[in-house]
């Protein structure tokens, strides 16, 4: 059973990658979401390309995924009635959330529309003060009669979030015992055990999230495992967390906020992977699917990871979208995508976020789509072949495509449909500079020490003029590009984080502690891997959120393996000093400055034996044509050849302008551009 398969699910497609652990073969599908119920492409998928490849569902040792099910029903609020309890006196917590503003001057802005109605929020008198000492005791009565009420409204899951629970849980322990016991359809969720850190606001709107997705995943995960189940698999179904690490089926159903981030953290993953290829550490991942697209920065070969980030932001503005307090890839991620439906306002091109999906899909599919997309535009630049999309498995209505643009861009603009489908493309990859700029210069980083890895179905259409937009000097198109977050599912290590607020400064005294502290999560990050029945070798690494006291907020300084003597509490105060100045600029190291941890963390990870495949086709030509594709640059639509991917061998050089296709993406090398391939099909572009 060496069949391992990966299998990620967009807004618009579902990818799936299939890999024999004995010959480094690797099969490749892409095909329509079915948005209405995703597990349905997923099983449709698995069968078309396991029949494809003659193996059965059996022989498959391993499957792992990533879905956006928990993003989307977040974002467009189509989860079931979810209930909030708190302690008495905080009902308005989620409605109040923090005072910062995410435009200062417009006092017409509004804040982020809370996850769980006021009116859907009970409250339970209790009250367990900072340092974990119980002022006053938890009111059974009230919780009781919070839960026959939340009954009798048809309340499908509910939040728990008491004041101070991540020092001292007991409370909301016994609150969720008494909820079980009287309506034991409804779904709990603790704070405690969701993210057990301080900052009320956070913690609440995080525990709420989590509750409000339970039912939702726990029936698409139901749904994939009885699927795999009839067609024979018994081994573990893994899924991808935000922070890069797959987790089980329990884990998923418990703590579906861990997959808010699910496929774009798969796609990191694999970008994070051809540091070697890329012949650099500092990359630029970019992901542009159907729906949206979304940046990472990569350094020293490894994600930025973080504790917090915003879901559903406006504008990219920070404090404009919705606070989660969960590890996670540091991304950014906006609604630009190949689906992304273009329109004119004020006299001028608009790009999304609204998206045409899988259906009606853009106008060329075909399939009742009016608007016209970015794929519609791609088209009418000769950018996508009609007749070799998805491999040649689906076919583009060109026409259609060039109707549409001028219907609604071009002749409301006054300009021809070649100057509109070109405006398109400029206003969407514009978008996605700002997105990339967010990430890199908004980090104090220039993203012109970084090599760009873009991937996904529309991210190679783009890249180049992305890369010459930041400045990026070179950029990698990996092998299998257009389902690289697929791909990334293969790559990806079972892990998970655990978290625990203490406020401690780095003071002697406080030694015990903090060595009590890492003990207590290092024993329940043991438990958590007996439970999950993961087996392998597996290394746990410590790290605390540091800060200097009176700051209001943290950076996270990675620390050594314990336990610490007193000799390590210089080492400590070190550690702090470098992250930060990295961060903020040089600082030197004083022993004036009292130190202060707020989070401790550790994170467990089984780490996998790294493969590599290569897709290519050896002693074919790689010439298979030329089309009519346009660049500027040469004045408009010039001849272009056209190559074949899977034929290009290593050393292999080809001078833009140019068309590179694939099955499932396609590369554009624009007028002074240079490109060559390793021998593992990666193609590195010199701007």
């Amino acid at each position: 059973m060496t069949y391992r398969i990966g299998i990620d699910v967009g807004g618009t497609f579902t990818d799936l990658a299939l890999y024999d652990d004995s010959t480094g073969q690797l099969w490749l599908a892409k095909i329509l979401t079915t948005t209405e119920d995703p597990s349905k492409a997923v099983l449709e998928g698995l069968d078309s390309l396991l029949l494809e490849c003659g193996i059965t569902t059996s022989q498959l040792g391993e499957v792992s995924h990533a879905t956006t099910i928990a993003t989307n029903s977040v974002i467009q609020r189509i989860g079931p009635l979810t209930a909030l309890l708190v302690t008495e006196g905080f009902r308005d917590i989620l409605t109040i959330g923090r005072q910062k503003r995410w435009e200062l001057y417009d006092n017409s802005i509004d804040q982020p529309k809370p996850m769980v109605r006021r009116r859907s929020t009970w409250e339970a008198r209790e009250r367990i003060l900072f340092d974990g000492i119980v002022k006053v005791p938890l009111d059974e009565a009230s919780v009781i009669r919070a839960a026959k009420e939340m009954q009798e409204a048809g309340v499908k899951a509910v939040a728990i979030s008491f004041l101070h629970s991540y020092v001292n849980p007991r409370h909301e322990e016994l609150a969720a015992e008494l909820i079980a016991s009287v309506a034991p359809e409804i779904l709990i969720s603790r704070s405690s055990e969701v993210s057990p850190i301080y900052r009320e606001y956070e913690r609440t709107n995080t525990t709420a999230m989590n509750a409000y997705v339970m039912p939702l995943l726990g029936t698409y995960v139901s749904r994939i495992e009885h699927g795999l189940a009839e067609r024979g698999y018994s081994n573990c179904l893994y899924i991808m967390q935000s922070n890069g690490g797959l987790a089980t089926p329990d884990v998923a159903r418990r703590f579906p906020i861990r997959l808010l981030e699910s496929g774009p953290a798969a796609g990191v993953i694999a970008a994070s992977k051809f540091a070697d290829a890329a012949t650099s550490t500092q990359l630029l991942s970019f992901d542009m699917g159907g729906t949206t697209a979304k940046m990472c920065l990569i350094e020293n070969g490894r994600p930025l990871l973080t504790g917090q980030f915003e879901v559903d932001m406006i504008n990219l503005k920070k404090n404009s979208g919705m606070p989660v307090s969960i590890p996670a890839f540091e991304l950014v991620e906006i609604g630009s995508g190949g689906g992304s439906i273009a329109r004119v306002e004020m006299g001028a091109i608009a790009v999304g976020p609204e998206s045409a999906g899988s259906f009606p899909g853009p106008i060329c599919y075909n399939l009742g789509g009016l608007r016209p997309t970015v794929t519609d535009a791609n088209v009418v630049l000769g950018y996508i072949n009609p007749d070799y999309f998805l491999g040649g498995k689906m076919s583009l209505n060109a026409e259609a495509a060039h109707s549409g643009i001028r219907e609604f861009i071009a002749d409301p603009l006054g300009i021809d449909v070649a100057s509109a489908a070109w405006g398109i493309y400029e206003v969407v990859t514009s978008n996605m500079a700002q997105a990339a700029r967010v990430v890199s210069i908004g980090k104090g980083k220039d993203p012109r020490d970084f090599v760009l890895v873009p991937f996904g179905g529309a991210g190679p259409l783009h890249a180049i003029r992305l890369g010459l937009g930041l400045g990026c000097k070179k950029v990698l198109f990996p092998a299998g590009a257009g389902v690289a977050s697929a791909i990334g599912l293969l790559m990806a290590d079972p892990a998970f984080d655990l978290a625990q607020t203490s406020v401690l400064t780095l003071e002697p005294k406080n030694l015990d502690l903090i060595n009590q502290i890492f003990e207590g999560l290092v024993k329940q990050a043991n438990d958590q891997l007996e439970l999950s029945e993961i087996t392998g070798e597996y290394r746990i690494s410590r790290s605390c959120d540091m800060r200097f006291v009176g700051q209001g907020y943290e950076i996270n300084v990675p620390l050594p393996k314990g336990p610490y003597k007193l000799d390590d509490m210089e080492y400590l105060r070190k550690a702090f000093f470098d992250v930060y100045s990295t961060t903020y600029g040089d600082r030197t190291i004083d022993t004036f400055s009292e130190i202060a941890g707020v989070h401790w963390r550790v994170n467990a990870v089984i780490e996998r034996e790294p493969f590599s495949f290569a897709l290519t086709k050896v002693g074919i030509q790689s010439l298979k044509g030329s089309r009519s594709v346009f660049f500027p640059e040469a004045g408009g639509f010039v001849n272009c050849p056209v190559h074949d991917r899977y034929s290009l061998g290593s050393g292999d050089i080809i001078h833009g302008p140019a068309i590179i296709e694939e099955r499932e993406s396609t590369i554009v090398l624009i007028p002074g551009s240079s490109a060559v391939a390793d021998k593992y099909s990666n193609i590195m572009v010199t701007i």
